[in-house]
Protein backbone atom coordinates (compact mmCIF):
# COMPACT_ATOMS: atom_id res chain seq x y z
CA UNK A 1 0.00 0.00 0.00
CA UNK A 2 1.09 3.51 -0.98
CA UNK A 3 1.70 5.90 1.55
CA UNK A 4 -0.85 7.92 3.85
CA UNK A 5 -0.97 10.69 1.60
CA UNK A 6 -0.93 8.77 -2.12
CA UNK A 7 -4.54 8.76 -3.68
CA UNK A 8 -6.13 5.48 -4.40
CA UNK A 9 -7.52 3.50 -7.07
CA UNK A 10 -11.27 2.30 -6.31
CA UNK A 11 -13.81 0.29 -8.04
CA UNK A 12 -17.22 -0.08 -7.38
CA UNK A 13 -19.57 -2.97 -7.72
CA UNK A 14 -23.39 -2.26 -6.98
CA UNK A 15 -23.14 1.28 -7.75
CA UNK A 16 -27.02 2.14 -9.02
CA UNK A 17 -27.95 0.25 -5.26
CA UNK A 18 -29.31 2.44 -2.44
CA UNK A 19 -26.45 2.44 -0.68
CA UNK A 20 -23.74 2.96 -2.82
CA UNK A 21 -23.63 6.65 -3.01
CA UNK A 22 -22.49 6.93 0.25
CA UNK A 23 -19.14 4.81 -0.44
CA UNK A 24 -19.09 6.87 -3.71
CA UNK A 25 -19.42 10.13 -1.26
CA UNK A 26 -16.87 8.26 1.03
CA UNK A 27 -14.09 8.15 -2.03
CA UNK A 28 -14.72 11.86 -2.92
CA UNK A 29 -14.34 12.76 0.85
CA UNK A 30 -11.20 10.99 1.49
CA UNK A 31 -9.39 12.45 -1.60
CA UNK A 32 -9.43 9.29 -3.67
CA UNK A 33 -10.36 8.17 -7.40
CA UNK A 34 -13.10 5.96 -8.39
CA UNK A 35 -11.93 4.70 -11.81
CA UNK A 36 -14.73 2.17 -12.96
CA UNK A 37 -18.21 0.88 -11.67
CA UNK A 38 -20.62 -1.82 -12.55
CA UNK A 39 -24.47 -2.32 -12.60
CA UNK A 40 -26.61 -3.72 -14.42
CA UNK A 41 -28.60 -1.33 -13.94
CA UNK A 42 -27.67 2.56 -15.72
CA UNK A 43 -29.57 5.13 -13.40
CA UNK A 44 -26.47 5.87 -12.04
CA UNK A 45 -26.28 9.93 -13.10
CA UNK A 46 -24.81 10.91 -9.70
CA UNK A 47 -21.62 9.59 -10.62
CA UNK A 48 -21.58 13.29 -12.49
CA UNK A 49 -21.13 15.13 -9.12
CA UNK A 50 -18.59 12.90 -7.79
CA UNK A 51 -16.45 10.99 -11.11
CA UNK A 52 -17.92 12.20 -14.01
CA UNK A 53 -14.86 10.12 -15.58
CA UNK A 54 -15.38 7.21 -13.97
CA UNK A 55 -15.91 4.17 -16.70
CA UNK A 56 -19.01 2.62 -16.54
CA UNK A 57 -20.30 -0.88 -17.09
CA UNK A 58 -23.38 -2.70 -17.05
CA UNK A 59 -22.14 -6.28 -17.59
CA UNK A 60 -19.27 -8.13 -15.23
CA UNK A 61 -17.10 -9.65 -18.22
CA UNK A 62 -16.45 -5.94 -19.49
CA UNK A 63 -16.35 -4.83 -16.44
CA UNK A 64 -13.90 -7.52 -15.78
CA UNK A 65 -11.52 -7.16 -18.97
CA UNK A 66 -11.50 -3.72 -18.10
CA UNK A 67 -9.95 -4.07 -14.92
CA UNK A 68 -7.62 -6.15 -16.37
CA UNK A 69 -6.47 -3.69 -19.48
CA UNK A 70 -5.96 -1.49 -16.32
CA UNK A 71 -3.46 -3.18 -14.77
CA UNK A 72 -1.50 -3.92 -17.98
CA UNK A 73 -1.10 0.02 -18.53
CA UNK A 74 -0.06 0.12 -15.05
CA UNK A 75 -3.22 1.52 -13.21
CA UNK A 76 -3.42 -0.76 -9.78
CA UNK A 77 -6.82 -1.04 -8.54
CA UNK A 78 -6.47 -0.71 -4.02
CA UNK A 79 -9.68 -1.12 -3.11
CA UNK A 80 -13.30 -2.55 -4.97
CA UNK A 81 -16.06 -1.43 -2.83
CA UNK A 82 -19.16 -3.95 -2.84
CA UNK A 83 -22.44 -2.67 -2.69
CA UNK A 84 -24.45 -5.27 -4.48
CA UNK A 85 -27.20 -8.00 -3.61
CA UNK A 86 -26.13 -9.60 -0.52
CA UNK A 87 -25.93 -12.85 -2.10
CA UNK A 88 -23.34 -11.66 -4.91
CA UNK A 89 -20.73 -10.61 -1.63
CA UNK A 90 -18.98 -13.89 -1.71
CA UNK A 91 -18.29 -13.70 -4.95
CA UNK A 92 -17.48 -10.05 -5.50
CA UNK A 93 -14.84 -10.39 -2.52
CA UNK A 94 -13.72 -13.24 -4.12
CA UNK A 95 -13.33 -11.01 -7.60
CA UNK A 96 -11.63 -8.49 -6.01
CA UNK A 97 -8.75 -10.36 -3.86
CA UNK A 98 -7.80 -12.27 -7.40
CA UNK A 99 -7.32 -9.26 -9.21
CA UNK A 100 -4.60 -7.78 -6.01
CA UNK A 101 -7.24 -5.39 -4.18
CA UNK A 102 -8.55 -5.04 -0.96
CA UNK A 103 -12.35 -5.67 -0.92
CA UNK A 104 -14.53 -3.02 1.11
CA UNK A 105 -18.31 -5.36 1.17
CA UNK A 106 -21.12 -3.80 2.43
CA UNK A 107 -23.37 -6.04 5.02
CA UNK A 108 -24.04 -8.51 5.28
CA UNK A 109 -20.49 -9.81 4.55
CA UNK A 110 -21.95 -13.03 3.40
CA UNK A 111 -24.96 -15.07 4.25
CA UNK A 112 -23.55 -18.37 5.86
CA UNK A 113 -20.74 -18.67 8.80
CA UNK A 114 -18.74 -20.85 6.89
CA UNK A 115 -18.30 -18.97 4.28
CA UNK A 116 -16.44 -16.40 6.32
CA UNK A 117 -13.80 -19.25 6.62
CA UNK A 118 -13.46 -19.93 3.47
CA UNK A 119 -12.80 -15.89 2.43
CA UNK A 120 -9.92 -16.18 5.27
CA UNK A 121 -8.29 -18.69 3.62
CA UNK A 122 -8.23 -16.68 0.18
CA UNK A 123 -7.16 -13.35 2.74
CA UNK A 124 -4.30 -15.65 3.25
CA UNK A 125 -3.43 -16.34 -0.30
CA UNK A 126 -3.60 -13.35 -2.21
CA UNK A 127 -2.36 -11.33 0.96
CA UNK A 128 -5.09 -9.01 0.62
CA UNK A 129 -7.88 -8.22 2.77
CA UNK A 130 -11.57 -7.99 3.26
CA UNK A 131 -13.09 -4.99 5.04
CA UNK A 132 -16.56 -4.40 6.40
CA UNK A 133 -18.57 -1.35 6.80
CA UNK A 134 -19.40 -1.95 10.72
CA UNK A 135 -20.16 1.50 10.88
CA UNK A 136 -22.51 1.55 13.88
CA UNK A 137 -19.27 0.78 15.62
CA UNK A 138 -18.07 4.42 14.33
CA UNK A 139 -21.10 6.00 16.37
CA UNK A 140 -20.45 8.36 18.94
CA UNK A 141 -23.07 7.79 21.02
CA UNK A 142 -22.66 3.84 20.33
CA UNK A 143 -18.81 3.99 21.23
CA UNK A 144 -20.13 6.20 24.72
CA UNK A 145 -22.66 3.40 25.59
CA UNK A 146 -20.06 0.73 24.91
CA UNK A 147 -17.29 2.68 27.37
CA UNK A 148 -19.67 3.08 29.68
CA UNK A 149 -21.04 -0.58 29.82
CA UNK A 150 -17.09 -1.71 29.87
CA UNK A 151 -16.93 0.77 33.11
CA UNK A 152 -19.99 -0.23 34.90
CA UNK A 153 -20.63 -3.40 37.35
CA UNK A 154 -19.30 -6.47 35.15
CA UNK A 155 -22.41 -8.38 37.10
CA UNK A 156 -25.02 -6.33 35.79
CA UNK A 157 -27.34 -7.93 32.88
CA UNK A 158 -29.09 -5.16 31.03
CA UNK A 159 -32.51 -5.39 29.73
CA UNK A 160 -32.75 -4.07 26.28
CA UNK A 161 -35.75 -3.34 23.60
CA UNK A 162 -34.40 -3.30 20.38
CA UNK A 163 -37.01 -1.71 17.70
CA UNK A 164 -36.99 -1.05 13.90
CA UNK A 165 -39.51 -0.79 11.59
CA UNK A 166 -38.55 0.65 7.84
CA UNK A 167 -41.77 0.28 5.76
CA UNK A 168 -41.48 -0.38 2.70
CA UNK A 169 -43.54 -0.69 -0.41
CA UNK A 170 -44.95 -3.58 -2.26
CA UNK A 171 -42.13 -3.71 -4.56
CA UNK A 172 -39.72 -5.20 -2.25
CA UNK A 173 -41.01 -8.51 -1.97
CA UNK A 174 -40.86 -8.56 -5.75
CA UNK A 175 -36.67 -7.37 -5.26
CA UNK A 176 -33.96 -9.58 -4.55
CA UNK A 177 -34.29 -8.41 -0.88
CA UNK A 178 -37.38 -10.09 -0.50
CA UNK A 179 -36.24 -13.61 -1.43
CA UNK A 180 -34.86 -15.02 1.66
CA UNK A 181 -31.73 -17.07 -0.66
CA UNK A 182 -31.15 -13.55 -1.94
CA UNK A 183 -31.17 -11.55 1.32
CA UNK A 184 -30.74 -13.40 3.80
CA UNK A 185 -34.48 -12.80 5.11
CA UNK A 186 -35.28 -9.58 7.02
CA UNK A 187 -33.51 -10.27 9.88
CA UNK A 188 -30.09 -10.33 8.12
CA UNK A 189 -30.86 -7.60 5.74
CA UNK A 190 -32.18 -4.96 7.76
CA UNK A 191 -30.86 -6.07 11.31
CA UNK A 192 -27.93 -7.47 11.05
CA UNK A 193 -26.12 -4.21 12.22
CA UNK A 194 -28.22 -3.94 15.00
CA UNK A 195 -26.94 -7.19 15.85
CA UNK A 196 -23.42 -6.81 15.76
CA UNK A 197 -24.14 -3.74 17.60
CA UNK A 198 -25.22 -5.59 20.66
CA UNK A 199 -22.63 -8.21 20.69
CA UNK A 200 -19.76 -5.80 20.64
CA UNK A 201 -21.28 -4.12 23.38
CA UNK A 202 -23.09 -7.04 25.62
CA UNK A 203 -21.28 -9.80 24.27
CA UNK A 204 -21.58 -13.32 22.95
CA UNK A 205 -24.92 -14.60 22.30
CA UNK A 206 -25.76 -17.75 24.91
CA UNK A 207 -29.63 -18.05 23.92
CA UNK A 208 -31.38 -17.73 20.22
CA UNK A 209 -35.00 -17.98 20.27
CA UNK A 210 -37.22 -16.62 17.71
CA UNK A 211 -41.18 -15.88 17.94
CA UNK A 212 -41.75 -14.71 14.59
CA UNK A 213 -40.55 -15.53 11.46
CA UNK A 214 -41.91 -14.00 8.41
CA UNK A 215 -40.97 -12.63 5.14
CA UNK A 216 -41.79 -8.88 6.35
CA UNK A 217 -41.75 -9.39 9.97
CA UNK A 218 -39.51 -10.67 12.54
CA UNK A 219 -38.66 -10.82 16.27
CA UNK A 220 -37.32 -13.11 19.22
CA UNK A 221 -35.22 -12.92 22.35
CA UNK A 222 -31.32 -12.83 22.77
CA UNK A 223 -29.92 -13.52 25.93
CA UNK A 224 -26.21 -12.40 26.05
CA UNK A 225 -23.36 -12.24 28.56
CA UNK A 226 -24.46 -9.07 29.47
CA UNK A 227 -28.14 -8.48 28.43
CA UNK A 228 -31.43 -9.80 27.73
CA UNK A 229 -32.55 -8.53 24.13
CA UNK A 230 -36.29 -8.66 23.08
CA UNK A 231 -36.04 -7.46 18.89
CA UNK A 232 -38.87 -6.74 16.86
CA UNK A 233 -38.04 -6.10 12.69
CA UNK A 234 -40.41 -5.41 10.52
CA UNK A 235 -40.86 -3.62 6.94
CA UNK A 236 -44.84 -3.34 7.18
CA UNK A 237 -46.45 -0.31 8.38
CA UNK A 238 -49.26 -1.31 9.65
CA UNK A 239 -47.08 -2.54 12.99
CA UNK A 240 -45.94 1.30 13.25
CA UNK A 241 -46.96 3.45 16.45
CA UNK A 242 -49.78 5.35 16.24
CA UNK A 243 -47.81 8.28 16.82
CA UNK A 244 -45.70 7.43 13.59
CA UNK A 245 -48.67 7.15 11.65
CA UNK A 246 -50.35 10.44 12.84
CA UNK A 247 -47.06 12.01 12.13
CA UNK A 248 -46.83 10.49 8.33
CA UNK A 249 -43.79 8.85 9.18
CA UNK A 250 -42.45 5.72 7.58
CA UNK A 251 -39.41 4.48 9.68
CA UNK A 252 -39.39 3.98 13.47
CA UNK A 253 -36.02 3.27 15.70
CA UNK A 254 -36.05 2.64 19.49
CA UNK A 255 -33.62 1.07 21.80
CA UNK A 256 -34.32 0.98 25.18
CA UNK A 257 -31.96 0.07 28.49
CA UNK A 258 -33.50 -0.77 31.53
CA UNK A 259 -36.14 0.97 30.45
CA UNK A 260 -34.32 4.64 29.44
CA UNK A 261 -34.40 5.59 25.55
CA UNK A 262 -31.01 5.19 24.27
CA UNK A 263 -30.78 7.73 21.67
CA UNK A 264 -28.58 7.41 18.80
CA UNK A 265 -30.96 8.89 15.54
CA UNK A 266 -28.48 11.63 14.33
CA UNK A 267 -25.20 11.16 13.52
CA UNK A 268 -25.29 8.55 10.67
CA UNK A 269 -24.32 10.95 7.97
CA UNK A 270 -20.56 10.75 7.92
CA UNK A 271 -20.57 6.48 9.31
CA UNK A 272 -19.32 5.68 5.63
CA UNK A 273 -16.76 8.31 5.37
CA UNK A 274 -15.18 7.66 9.16
CA UNK A 275 -15.32 3.66 8.27
CA UNK A 276 -13.09 4.40 4.53
CA UNK A 277 -11.00 7.05 6.62
CA UNK A 278 -10.12 4.13 9.02
CA UNK A 279 -10.01 1.77 6.08
CA UNK A 280 -7.38 3.41 4.54
CA UNK A 281 -5.05 3.87 8.35
CA UNK A 282 -4.98 0.27 8.12
CA UNK A 283 -7.28 0.62 11.31
CA UNK A 284 -10.59 -1.18 9.70
CA UNK A 285 -12.86 -4.30 11.07
CA UNK A 286 -12.20 -7.35 9.36
CA UNK A 287 -14.07 -10.69 8.39
CA UNK A 288 -13.13 -12.20 11.49
CA UNK A 289 -15.19 -9.79 13.17
CA UNK A 290 -18.80 -10.89 11.40
CA UNK A 291 -18.30 -14.08 12.51
CA UNK A 292 -20.82 -13.38 15.75
CA UNK A 293 -23.33 -11.43 13.87
CA UNK A 294 -23.20 -13.27 10.96
CA UNK A 295 -23.63 -16.57 12.69
CA UNK A 296 -26.74 -14.80 14.61
CA UNK A 297 -29.13 -13.94 11.32
CA UNK A 298 -28.26 -17.10 10.07
CA UNK A 299 -29.73 -18.79 13.23
CA UNK A 300 -32.63 -16.95 13.19
CA UNK A 301 -33.25 -17.67 9.54
CA UNK A 302 -33.18 -21.32 10.29
CA UNK A 303 -35.21 -21.42 13.05
CA UNK A 304 -38.62 -22.90 14.11
CA UNK A 305 -40.62 -19.82 15.42
CA UNK A 306 -42.15 -20.54 19.10
CA UNK A 307 -44.86 -17.90 19.19
CA UNK A 308 -45.78 -15.51 22.17
CA UNK A 309 -44.32 -18.25 24.60
CA UNK A 310 -41.48 -17.06 27.23
CA UNK A 311 -39.83 -13.22 26.55
CA UNK A 312 -41.05 -11.78 23.89
CA UNK A 313 -41.15 -8.05 22.29
CA UNK A 314 -44.73 -6.32 23.32
CA UNK A 315 -44.95 -5.76 19.79
CA UNK A 316 -45.69 -9.28 18.87
CA UNK A 317 -48.88 -8.33 19.90
CA UNK A 318 -49.57 -6.51 16.82
CA UNK A 319 -48.84 -9.85 15.06
CA UNK A 320 -50.85 -12.40 17.10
Amino acid sequence: MSDSNSIRNFAIIGVAGYIAIRHVKAIKDTGNNLVAALDKFDSVGFLDSYFPDTDFFVEFERFDRHIEKLKRIGTHLDYVSICSPNYLHDSHIRFALRIGADAICEKPVVLNPWNIEALQEIENETGKKIHNVLQLRLHPAIIELKNKIATGPKDKIYDIDLTYIASRGNWYMFSWKGDEHKSGGIATNIGVHFFDMLTWIFGDVKENRVHILKPDTAAGFLFLERARVRWFLSIDNNVLPEECKMANKRTYRSIRIDGDTFEFSEGFTDLHTETYREIIKGTSFGIEQTKKSIQTVYDIRVSEPVGKKGEYHPFCNKIF
